[in-house]
């Protein structure tokens, strides 16, 4: 029998895909190669390659503080955001009670919600409250962002799990907690950890929402990028947004070795 795989549909589908993850990838190859240009512009094509753009970062006093408040806010906002994931996973998995569905919808609804609202919304609330230029606001406006991401695998590890072994820790005496912390959560911890990290990297680059509560007090990086691409034109941004790319990728990477970009990107099991 002939191989599908190398008839023509196969190799027309190979060559499509090629093509289209091609397509995808050009404007993140285009400015990782833009950021070793010499010259004091963005522009390609360029002559020579030039580490000075990096360099440049160190100069840049504004841009070493946002990536540092960045790294604080996502940090802080995956973690509330696990905290909030796990027993809210279990409550839905495990029970039945009125307005679980609701619960379940509306710890998912900032996946539904456009940050552009979300972002005059909180900044409306912030006036209000007096949080304006609070690093404490914006981390429970980031987690608040982050938690869907943090549910949805949490929610897939514990649904896929077997419970034989947590209920012969209980048979044995353990009580609740102890079954939780010696059984239950060494078994999901590979959701929550990849949830984390998915949490993290959304907290990180998150930019529509954040330009509209930010001050110059809590300026994260990509709100900095985006103040900066519209007054300057240098390459300092694109060797930026470079190591942002590598970074990113090198999280995922770790994501689909914790708990499989599968899970992430169609909810296999």
């Amino acid at each position: 029998m002939k191989d599908k795989g190398l008839g023509s549909n196969g190799i027309t589908a190979l060559v499509f895909h090629t093509l289209f993850t091609l397509f995808i990838l050009s404007p993140l190859v285009v400015i990782i190669l833009v950021s070793f240009s010499g010259k004091g512009y963005i522009s390609m094509p360029f002559e020579g390659v030039s580490l000075r753009w990096y360099r440049a970062i160190l100069d840049a006093p504004e841009l070493l503080n946002a990536f540092w408040l960045s790294i604080w806010l996502g940090l802080g906002s995956a973690t509330v955001a696990s905290m909030v994931a796990v027993p809210a996973a279990i409550a839905i998995a495990r029970y039945r009670f009125a307005g679980r569905y609701a619960l379940t919808a509306l710890l998912l609804s900032p996946l539904m919600v456009p940050h552009v609202v979300l972002g005059v919304a909180f900044l409306r609330f912030f006036s209000v409250m007096g949080w304006t230029g609070s690093f404490f606001g914006m981390l429970l406006v980031h987690a608040l962002i982050v938690v869907p991401f943090a549910l949805r695998l949490t929610l897939g590890a514990i649904i896929g799990m077997d419970r034989d072994a947590e209920l012969a820790a209980r048979s044995l005496g353990a009580t609740r907690w102890t079954a939780f912390r010696r059984v239950l959560l060494p078994l999901i911890l590979p959701g929550v950890a990849g949830g984390w990290v998915l949490s993290f990297i959304q907290s990180f680059d998150e930019v529509t929402m954040t330009v509209f509560i930010a001050t110059p007090g809590t300026t994260t990086l990509p709100v900095a990028l985006y103040h900066r691409v519209s007054m300057l034109t240098d390459p300092v941004t694109t060797s930026v947004s470079a190591i942002m790319i590598v970074g990113t990728m090198g999280l995922m990477i770790i994501l689909d070795r914790i708990v499989g970009i599968d899970k992430v990107l169609i909810g296999k099991k």
